[in-house]
């Protein structure tokens, strides 16, 4: 399909209706084969869906192929079962992690990560808690998924001597990140659609409240379409496209982020794409 074409024939209408049509074409199973978001998708207990997805979208960098082999890769140190191995391993177990790597993430961060699942899954049945404030935070956010971000962050840190180096994987909306990853793995956990991709599985947080993963192919093909005006890319930049994406549909803005990653990167819209005609 070229994307790169003056007219654009359908019966929707319009930016919102052009993306309707986009979100009907890519927002089914048969897109996610080569995506992160099919590392999940080989679980069906809860647990381990939400700690692969976490462990996928945190690894979310670079070659999508790359991405999802490492993934395996940690699956199968994991002896194909994550939450049963954090739950369940013993000291000696964790000694087969100790070579593993993905960019600037290696084997200090995986067992750190392994620690605070252990600790959190202890205590709680699902990772969503892990993201809900227990009491009142300091200001007033504009955005809901700011203080669940914020508090995460915090919250994920909290056990003793964590690895300072560890830090650089879980963003905030506080240092102004785009929190694209993070944002990311909210949209696998809340969104409900049945359309076979995001799970589904959360229950607190509002798909109408998520906040759109802003990666370097949704925010190219976004300006592309004047969804973003604001000149750097950050956490200003995520909300100013979420709120734009939210007059085509306030109940589940998120959902155009299959339309704009596709056209990014599977119709390779760049900076020479010539606009449809609406």
């Amino acid at each position: 399909m070229n994307s790169k074409i003056e007219n654009y024939s359908s019966p929707f209408r319009g930016l919102g209706g052009f993306l309707d049509a986009k979100v009907l074409q890519y927002n089914q199973p048969g897109f996610i084969t080569n995506d992160p978001i099919s590392i999940p998708h080989l679980f069906t207990k809860k647990q381990d869906i939400e700690i692969m997805g976490f462990w996928a979208a945190t690894l979310a960098w670079g070659q999508r192929v790359t991405i999802i082999n490492k993934c395996k890769e940690l699956i199968a140190l994991m002896d194909g079962a994550p939450y049963d191995f954090i739950i369940n391993h013993e000291d000696i177990d964790l000694k087969k992690l100790l070579h593993f790597k993905h960019r600037t993430f290696n084997d200090i961060d995986t067992l750190y990560f392994i620690a605070f699942f252990r600790w959190h899954y202890e205590n709680n049945d699902s990772l969503e808690s892990a993201f809900i404030p227990t009491g009142p935070l300091k200001g007033e956010e504009e955005e809901p998924i700011e203080k669940y971000l914020n508090h995460f962050r915090n919250y994920f840190f909290s056990l003793p001597d964590f690895p300072h180096r560890t830090k650089k994987h879980v963003s905030s909306p506080s240092q102004k990140s785009t929190c694209k990853r993070l944002n990311m793995f909210l949209r696998w956990m809340v969104r409900k659609d049945n359309c076979g991709v995001d799970f589904g599985i959360w229950n607190h947080i509002k798909p109408s409240e998520l906040i759109m993963p802003c990666d370097l192919h949704v925010d190219r093909v976004a300006r592309k379409l004047n969804l973003i005006t604001r000149k750097q890319t950050d956490w200003q930049t995520a909300i100013e496209l979420t709120q734009r994406l939210r007059e085509f549909d306030p109940s589940d803005p998120v959902k155009y982020d299959f339309a704009l990653f596709a056209m990014g990167i599977e119709e390779r819209w760049g900076a020479d794409a010539i606009m449809p005609i609406l």
